[in-house]
């Protein structure tokens, strides 16, 4: 499978600093919906580990690296790295993923 076959796919980790997950779960949550409806999403979904309340995956698909880095841009995502500093407690870890198996096909 080559690369410019399956989207560009990642999982973010952001680790809340004390007291401020509340805080960054809603700055999180506040970059959903406009991230989805940005030209080249086809994925943006939060998790929230359920032994380690407080820690985060986001799962972030895109077309291709333009269209991540357009939404690296924009005025949304923009807010929240202003505020990344303040919630959380290490740096984030940004890993890029390659597809092994094929996607799920949708249930009829």
């Amino acid at each position: 499978m080559n690369r410019q076959d399956h989207p560009l796919v990642s999982l973010a980790i952001l680790k809340a600093r004390q007291g401020q997950a509340p805080a960054l779960k809603a700055a999180l949550l506040a970059l959903i919906e406009p991230t989805r409806a940005e030209p080249g999403n086809r994925d943006y979904m939060l998790f929230e580990r359920s032994d380690e309340p407080g820690t985060f995956y986001m799962r972030e698909a895109f077309d291709h690296q333009q269209a991540l880095d357009t939404h690296l841009a924009t005025a949304h995502f923009q807010r929240f790295a202003e505020q990344v500093d303040q919630l959380l407690a290490e740096p984030l870890q940004l890993i890029f993923l390659d597809p092994v198996s094929s996607a799920v096909a949708p249930h009829p």
